[in-house]
């Protein structure tokens, strides 16, 4: 779990370098634009949108006209608070930012192992994605086309077209407890845009899901942490098996996003099996300097 006092630089920390000279403010200075953003704070939304923000703003990863669809967790017929889905205040703000910079259209979709229609309503996602303006459609497996991934593993699987035609893919999952895999996030969440007999990938599982992250290359990755569900995962149930998280991590570094997500439920997460192996092909960076980084502490209920 990550404390208060991580979130410094932008509390007290801020305030105390802005009374130094400016060749001794550079020197405590966040990088213009970090690798990842980690917000923090009692508001998903608001947590949402700082750590956007702390990367320069969705308008540095959409563009007027682009069609955008945006990846949840939607796979389990579970309320907000069981913290098997994402959250939808989350998943709504990031709709809203897409709009905001202009994009044509931003489309929500995943394919759950549940009923896709109570998933899509119990879990709250499809109403607050609407809401703030998204199309929301079902998965239907005879829209899918199959592709060559070119991965370890995956060498051709088939994959909803809506992925394939977009101009700019979005992840927003969930990191949670994982009874195979012991804690998922994003490149897992990849399983939502693929059909087929999914079931199969889970004899491979790690390769398979960093083959798949490969393949999709999302722009821009947005963990929820705002609850965590730290047993009982990935379909969990249990308000005891619930803590509080309270963050949302940002990055268009997918490979950096899951090793902090990970490090939300108190893991190694450059020592995590589908870290280690993305971080070998050159997908992304399984360790950072703490410059790098961007703790913000966000204020709002």
């Amino acid at each position: 779990m990550l404390k208060r006092r991580e979130f410094l630089w932008t509390s007290v920390g801020a305030a105390a370098a802005y009374a130094l000279s400016p060749l001794e403010r550079s020197l405590f200075a966040a990088p213009a634009v970090p690798l990842l953003a980690v917000a923090h704070g009692p508001s998903p939304a608001a947590i949402t949108r700082a750590a956007i923000e702390a990367l320069g703003g969705m308008r540095a990863f959409v563009h007027r006209g682009d069609r955008v669809v945006v990846k949840p967790n939607i796979g389990w017929d579970r309320l907000p608070e069981h913290a098997a889905d994402t959250n939808p205040e989350v998943v709504a703000t990031v709709v809203a930012l897409c709009l905001d910079a202009g994009a044509k259209s931003v489309l929500v979709m995943d394919n759950p192992c549940n009923d896709p229609r109570r998933c899509y309503a119990r879990s709250g996602i499809a109403a607050a994605a609407k809401a703030a303006g998204a199309r929301v459609e079902h998965f239907e497996e005879e829209r899918t086309k199959r592709v060559a991934i070119g991965g370890e593993a995956l060498k051709e699987w088939p994959v909803h077209r809506a992925f394939i035609e977009c101009d700019v893919r979005i992840n927003v999952p969930i990191v949670k407890h994982h009874g195979l895999a012991g804690v998922t996030g994003g490149m897992k969440n990849w399983l939502g845009a693929i059909g087929g007999a999914r079931n199969k990938l889970h004899q491979d599982l790690d390769r398979s899901i960093v083959d798949l992250s490969a393949y999709f290359k999302p722009a821009l990755t947005v963990v929820d942490g705002v609850r965590l569900l730290v047993r009982g995962g990935p379909q969990g149930g249990r308000l005891e098996d619930i803590e509080r998280g309270d963050t949302v991590i940002a990055s268009a570094d997918a490979v950096a996003a899951e090793a902090r997500g990970i490090a939300l439920h108190g893991r190694d997460g450059a020592a995590a099996p589908q870290v280690v192996l993305a971080a070998a092909r050159g997908l992304g960076r399984a360790t950072w300097a703490e410059t790098d980084e961007r703790r913000l502490e966000v204020a709002g209920g």
